[in-house]
C-alpha cells in the first residue's frame, strides 16, 4: 500500500505526535539522557503552547504507560490528570440557572484543570530530569514565538469577534493590537504563559528533584495559579447559553485534587491484549467493539483485499461502534457500579454480535448487561422521539469544528513515546482551549469545559455531582503482545477518537499494514450516536468517510442503508503510535499525515 512517508525504525527512542515541535522537544529530551516518561512531559508542555486551540494548561490528560524496570514492569498504568466537577457545581446550581445542558464555553464547564498536574506527577514518580530540563521547550516558544499552525489562526479568526465583544481578555491575548487575528505561519508569542512557566520554576524548591516538582505542584493548586483562577472565577462571562455566568471553580476545588493511578481495562484479542483508561472515559467502547468483530467474518484478512477496508469490515465496524456507543451513553460514567466486567464479557458480547444485520441500524440500541434494564438521558430518549437534530458533519482532522462562540465539538492532541529501555507512554491532552474561555489576564491561558459532559438529570452514571469526573472522549492506547508492552498509540477527535483508533487497530493487526501504512490508511466514523459535546447533537445512520475507500465500496454502503458522507481523501484522524518489538528490541513510529503537522521522530 502507498504510504505517505516510511515508517521509522531504530533502537534508541522514537516519538510521535500531533506537532513536530512536540515531537523534537521529546526526541531532544532523549538525546540528552531523558527516559520516555521526561520526553512526554517535554513534548506535552510544547503542546500547550503550539497547539493552544487543542489543549492547554487549563485542560487535563489521561496517560496510559508501561514501565520497563521496577516493582510494576510490564504492567499497564492508567495516570487519570482529568480534573472534577467544582464542589459547587450540582444539578441544581444549574436547574436555578435555567439551563438544560451545561454550556460548553465560558465558566461553568470548567472542571478542575488537571493537564499540569499530570504531567508533573508523571515527571516526578517516573522520570529522571529536573522541571527546567522539560519545560525549557515550552518556555522558549510561548517567549520567543512559535509559527503559529494555520489550524489554530482559523481557530482564532472564527471567534475573533466573540473575543472583541465579550471575552477582551482573549482577544488581548490573540489579536494583534489593531484587533486583526494572526496569521497562519506568523511568529506568536504568549509573554504571559511563559511568565507563568518561570514563575513555576522559581517556585519549585526543595532539596531534591522530587522535592521541587511537589513545591510546583504545590504552586499551581494551592498556591498563584489557583488565588488567579479563584479570582477570575468570580466575575460573569459570556458562554454559549447566551447569558454571563461566574463560575463555580473555586481555589480550594484546585488544592483538593490529585490525580489518579488506575488500573486499565483490557480485552485479550487474537494474541494481543488491550489496555484502555475505564468507564469514567469512552475507552472500554474500544474494547466492546473488537469484541463484537471479533465474531464476524469480516474481520478477517478478507477484510482488507488489496490492503484497503472492503464494505464488508466498514459496515460491520460501524454496527458494532453504534452498539459500542449505545452503552458508552447508557453506563458509562465515573459513578459506582459501572458494570464493566459484564460489558466486556465473552457472552454479552455474543449477544450483542446477533444484532448486527446487514443492514445499517438508526436507532441507540444500549444493552443489558447482567440483566440489568439500561437508562438512557431524558435529553436523548426525547431528542429521539422527536427526530434528533442533525449535526454539522464532523468530518475533520480531528481538529475542532467551532462555531462564533467558541463552542467547540471535538479536539485534542496526542503523544507516543518509546525509549531504549522499553518504556512506552501514551497520552492524550486536551482541554483548555483558546476558544472555550476567557484568558486569565495573569496567567496567559484559559479554563476548559469538560463539564460539558455532564448531564444535568440525577441518577445516571454520567450525571454531574460534585468532585466527580465528567465521561470524557480522551482515550490513549496501549497493547501488549503475549504479555509484553509493544504498542502506544491515539489520536484527537472527540467521540472519533475511538472510531479512529479501531480503523488504525484493524489495519495494524488484521490488515498487516505497519504503523505508518496503518495511518495513513483510509478511514471511517459515525456519528450516529449523540456527541458528547454541547449540543449533543445526532445524525442517525451517517457514516463518513475518506474518499479513497472507493466508490464501489462507498455504492456497496449507501445500498445497505448508510447515509454516506463522502470526506476529502485525507481527512479523517490524526494519529500517531510507537511500539518496540519484544525479541528484537527494535523501535518503529508512524505520525498522520493529515493536515501536514503531526511527526514522528527517532533514530
Amino acid at each position: 500500500m502507498f504510504t505517505t512517508r516510511p515508517e521509522l525504525t531504530g533502537t534508541f527512542g522514537m516519538v510521535a505526535s500531533t506537532h513536530w515541535l512536540a515531537s523534537a522537544a521529546g526526541m531532544a529530551t532523549l538525546e540528552a539522557g531523558g527516559n520516555a516518561f521526561d520526553a512526554a512531559v517535554a513534548a506535552g508542555f510544547t503542546l500547550q503552547v503550539v497547539e493552544p486551540h487543542l489543549n492547554g494548561p487549563g485542560g487535563e490528560v489521561p496517560v496510559l504507560f508501561a514501565r520497563a524496570e521496577g516493582t510494576d514492569a510490564g504492567r499497564p498504568v492508567v495516570l487519570s490528570a482529568q480534573g472534577v466537577a467544582p464542589a459547587a457545581a450540582s444539578i441544581e446550581a444549574f436547574t436555578d440557572l435555567g439551563l438544560p445542558l451545561v454550556p460548553g464555553t465560558g465558566l461553568l464547564a470548567a472542571t478542575v484543570p488537571g493537564a499540569v498536574g499530570g504531567w508533573l506527577t508523571l515527571l516526578r514518580d517516573h522520570g529522571t530530569m529536573p522541571l527546567d530540563a522539560v519545560l525549557r521547550f515550552a518556555i522558549g516558544y510561548a517567549e520567543d514565538g512559535h509559527p503559529m499552525v494555520p489550524r489554530a489562526a482559523a481557530t482564532v479568526a472564527s471567534v475573533a469577534d466573540h473575543f472583541r465583544a465579550h471575552w477582551p481578555t482573549s482577544a488581548a491575548t490573540w489579536l494583534a493590537g489593531d484587533g486583526t487575528p494572526p496569521a497562519g505561519g506568523a511568529l506568536f508569542r504568549n509573554p504571559a504563559l511563559a511568565a507563568t512557566y518561570r514563575r513555576l520554576l522559581e517556585e519549585a524548591r526543595g532539596p531534591s528533584r522530587e522535592a521541587q516538582i511537589d513545591a510546583a505542584l504545590a504552586a499551581w493548586y494551592s498556591g498563584f495559579v489557583a488565588e488567579a483562577v479563584d479570582a477570575f472565577c468570580r466575575e460573569p462571562v459570556m458562554d454559549d447559553s447566551g447569558s454571563e455566568h461566574a463560575g463555580f471553580l473555586t481555589g480550594q476545588d484546585m488544592a483538593a485534587w490529585t490525580p489518579r493511578y488506575e488500573a486499565p481495562v483490557t480485552l485479550d484479542w487474537r494474541g494481543w491484549t488491550l489496555a484502555k483508561a475505564g468507564p469514567w472515559s469512552q475507552g472500554p467502547a474500544l474494547l466492546q467493539a473488537l469484541a463484537v468483530l471479533d465474531g464476524l467474518p469480516a474481520s478477517g484478512p478478507a477484510g482488507y483485499p488489496g490492503g484497503v477496508a472492503g464494505a464488508d469490515l466498514v459496515h460491520a465496524s460501524v454496527e458494532a461502534v453504534k452498539l459500542a456507543m449505545a452503552d458508552r451513553e447508557a453506563w458509562y460514567g465515573d459513578a459506582a457500579g459501572v458494570p464493566v466486567d459484564d460489558l466486556l464479557s465473552a457472552g454479552y458480547a455474543d449477544q450483542r454480535r446477533a444484532l448486527v444485520g446487514e443492514r445499517a441500524d438508526r436507532e441507540l440500541r444500549p444493552g443489558s448487561p447482567g440483566g440489568r434494564p439500561p437508562v438512557l438521558p431524558r435529553f436523548v430518549t426525547e431528542a429521539s422521539s422527536r427526530g434528533r437534530p442533525s449535526a454539522q458533519t464532523l468530518a475533520g482532522v480531528g481538529e475542532p469544528t467551532v462555531d462564533t462562540r467558541g463552542t467547540t465539538r471535538g479536539d485534542t492532541c496526542h503523544v507516543d513515546v518509546v525509549d531504549r529501555w522499553g518504556n512506552l507512554v501514551s497520552a492524550t491532552p486536551s482541554g483548555g482551549w483558546l476558544q472555550s474561555s476567557p484568558v486569565i489576564p495573569s496567567l496567559g491561558f484559559a479554563l476548559g469545559t469538560r463539564a460539558q459532559m455532564f448531564w444535568l438529570e440525577p441518577g445516571l452514571p454520567n450525571s454531574l455531582a460534585p468532585g466527580r469526573r465528567p465521561r470524557t472522549t480522551l482515550t490513549p492506547s496501549l497493547a501488549l503482545r503475549g504479555g509484553v508492552p509493544t504498542l502506544a498509540f491515539g489520536t484527537p477527535g472527540g467521540d472519533q477518537q475511538e472510531q479512529w483508533q479501531l480503523c488504525f487497530w484493524l489495519a495494524h493487526t488484521v490488515g498487516g499494514l505497519d504503523l505508518q501504512a496503518a495511518i495513513d490508511a483510509p478511514a471511517w466514523h459515525t456519528t450516529s450516536f449523540p456527541s458528547s459535546f454541547y449540543p449533543r447533537e445526532a445524525t442517525p445512520g451517517e457514516v463518513v468517510v475518506e474518499s479513497r475507500l472507493g466508490d464501489a465500496t462507498i455504492a456497496e454502503l449507501r445500498r445497505r442503508g448508510h447515509e454516506v458522507t463522502v470526506s476529502d481523501a485525507w481527512s479523517l484522524g490524526r494519529l500517531s503510535a510507537v511500539s518496540r518489538d519484544p525479541d528484537s528490541g527494535l523501535l518503529r513510529a508512524g505520525a498522520n499525515p493529515r493536515g501536514m503537522q503531526g511527526y514522528a521522530a527517532g533514530r
